[in-house]
């Protein structure tokens, strides 16, 4: 009964709203005045996360490529990455929560309790971003897939602020060769050792 938060989301719902009005991206000032009146709610139901942007659930839409690469860009300014790092925080500091993000370690909650910083090789990634957006009836090419996720790695990891990296005390978790369930017993069991 932990409520899990995937910080992404929160980013990708900035980018669509960016998308959506047509704010070039590549323009600091332009992203930040297009999320001045920003309404960004995450509600859940029926145990899943759900994305209100502007009143709608926007769930599914931030999952698309476009968005996903758009997110990257939006999220690199302090800003944005400002904003929603007091939102999180804000739902950390009400409620026992498990924040999924590329910066919560190291800059978001540096003093939680416990902290992973799993990975997998970017083929391995790409083969699963594809299978999820296959299953929900998306044109995606693996390859294309694939040098995204390495565009969008290098782009995180070289940001000014909260760049993407690994916080001194989290255990590394290489999850190329284990299953879901094996990622989970592995975190249970760090866990437990820890307690």
């Amino acid at each position: 009964n932990i409520l899990y938060l995937d910080t992404g989301a929160m980013y990708r719902a900035c980018a669509l709203r960016a998308l959506n009005r047509g704010a070039n991206l590549e323009d600091e000032a332009s992203v930040i005045d297009c999320m001045r009146d920003l309404s960004l709610e995450i509600r859940y139901e029926d145990g899943a996360q759900v994305t209100i942007l502007d009143g709608e659930d926007v769930s599914e839409r931030i999952r698309e490529p476009e968005v996903s690469m758009a997110a990257s860009t939006v999220s690199q300014y302090p800003a944005v990455r400002l904003k929603m790092v007091e939102k999180q925080r804000e739902i950390a500091d009400r409620m026992s929560c498990v924040l999924d993000g590329r910066d919560i370690g190291t800059f978001v909650l540096p003093e939680a309790d416990f902290k992973f910083f799993l990975t997998a090789e970017p083929a391995v990634r790409a083969k699963r971003r594809y299978d999820e957006l296959k299953a929900k009836g998306y044109p995606v090419d693996l390859k294309e897939l694939e040098a995204e996720i390495v565009r969008r790695d290098e782009q995180d990891s070289s940001r000014a602020l909260a760049p993407l990296k690994q916080a001194e005390d989290a255990v590394l978790i290489d999850t190329s060769r284990m299953t879901p369930d094996e990622v989970l017993e592995e975190l249970k069991r760090r866990i437990q050792e820890k307690i």
